[in-house]
Parts: C-alpha cells; structure tokens; sequence
C-alpha cells in the first residue's frame, strides 16, 4: 500500500474567514501554510486522498461525504466528492473532518483530478497500537496520500480553551519537531493519558500517520510550513514525502 505523501493541518473552525469575520485576517498565515500543505499534497501523483481526523469512534465513512459548519455559527456547506442521485453518504461529518473537506475543496483544481476522495475518523481515546493498524490498513492498493487533521494543546495560556499548563509548550515543541523530521518513532511515543490532559485533538491522527509511514516503509522526510498557538491552541502544519 504505497503511500506516497501525507499532509498535516489543525482544524479550528475559526480557520473558515466567514466564521472568524472582523478577526479572519489573524488565521491569514495558517490559512495560507494549509493552502500550501494541501496543494502539495494533491501534487503528490496520489490517486486517492485519505483524510483522517479524530471523533468519538474510528469509522470508515460513506461517499458522498457533506457537511455544514451551521453549527459554528455559519450555515456554509462543504461538499466533497461525486453526488450521484440515490446515493445518501455522509451529511454530518466531524469538525476535524469538516475542516479537512473545506480545505480540499479550496484546492482550485480539486474537483477536475479524478481523485478518489475517502474520509475515516480514529476515536480519540484509541490506545497507540489501534492507531498504528489503522494506519497500516487504510490506504488502497495504488499510489495514495493521506490528510491528518489534528491540533496540538489546547493549555497554551490563561486564556486557552484548556486553560494554561506548564507542560503544554514543551509538548508542541516534540510534536514539531517530530513533524518536521518525519520521525514516526516520535509520535508513537505520545502518551494517550497526557495528551488528553492537554486536549490535543492530534494525538491519536498523528499516530495513525506514523503507523501508515511505517508500514509503508523506506526512508520519510518532513517539512514544517507552521507552528504557534495564536489563541492558546497549538496549530502545526507540515508535509511528509518519501525520499
């Protein structure tokens, strides 16, 4: 199952410029870094796209897939993939999955490619080795890439969602730099225990990309297009390729 390249973005709602409003333009170099990151990936030759993000149960979810971000304020639709009359899909796609379809449909040339889309969530409890199978098992037989979708802390500060945790800085810190050194070794290693501590929403995807690295095999590199918390949450954005 060759996968061929993966792409790593946060999925805070406020990303969407018609839900942030007056404060969009304060997101504008993250919306640009996962513009970047996720045309890079369509470049990639992969003919299908996984994209992987965390909800309450890991599923493998039905095409057509459709959201809305109604409930974030926004009655703005998201639609990814082919609509063919009779077939019902998805229609409440997680945030984290939401997020990801906004962004693929960004991409100007998304639509013409012929790109199988497919969309699977990890339950964000799952322990480690159920996340390294799932990744070991979910691309198809040709040439694929992969989507994860995943923040970092959300303890970065007194006015974070989590409130501020000493330990949440240093945490961000290991998980760029294991983004940007495709070092799968390193994000197996995140402990599931205090990653919920710090309400990282990344844990488990990341993990699922490390396992899906790993059971592709040969040598990964990493570049890291972003990393900071602007409103207390930890947002990175990188791409891994194969060398």
């Amino acid at each position: 199952m060759p996968l061929v390249a993966a792409a790593v973005c946060p999925h805070p709602p406020l990303l969407v410029p018609e839900i942030a409003g007056a404060a969009a333009s304060e997101l504008d170099d993250l919306r640009a870094a996962c513009d970047r990151a996720v045309a890079r990936l369509l470049d990639s030759g992969a003919r299908t796209v996984v994209v992987i993000g965390a909800d309450d149960r890991s599923a493998d979810l039905d095409a057509p897939f459709r959201g809305s971000f109604a409930p974030w304020g926004v009655p703005l639709e998201v639609r990814l993939g082919d609509h063919p009359d009779g077939l019902v899909g998805t229609d409440r796609l997680p945030l984290s999955l939401l997020v990801g379809a906004w962004l693929l449909d960004r991409q100007p040339t998304a639509g013409t490619r012929g790109t199988d889309w497919r969309m699977t969530t990890v339950g964000a409890d799952e322990p480690v080795r159920t996340c390294v199978d799932l990744g070991a098992r979910l691309g198809p037989p040709e040439p694929w890439a992969l989507l994860v979708m995943g923040d970092g802390s959300a303890c970065r500060g007194e006015k974070a969602p989590g409130y501020a945790d000493p330990r949440a800085e240093a945490y961000d810190e290991m998980i760029a730099r294991a983004l940007a050194d495709a070092d799968g070794d390193a994000l197996l290693g995140l402990d599931p225990g205090r990653s919920t501590q710090l309400r990282v929403a990344g844990r488990a995807p990341w993990q699922v990309l490390a396992g899906a690295a790993r059971a592709t095999g040969g040598t990964w590199r990493g570049e890291l297009g972003y990393h900071a918390a602007p409103y207390g949450v930890g947002y990175l954005v990188a791409n891994w390729e194969r060398s």
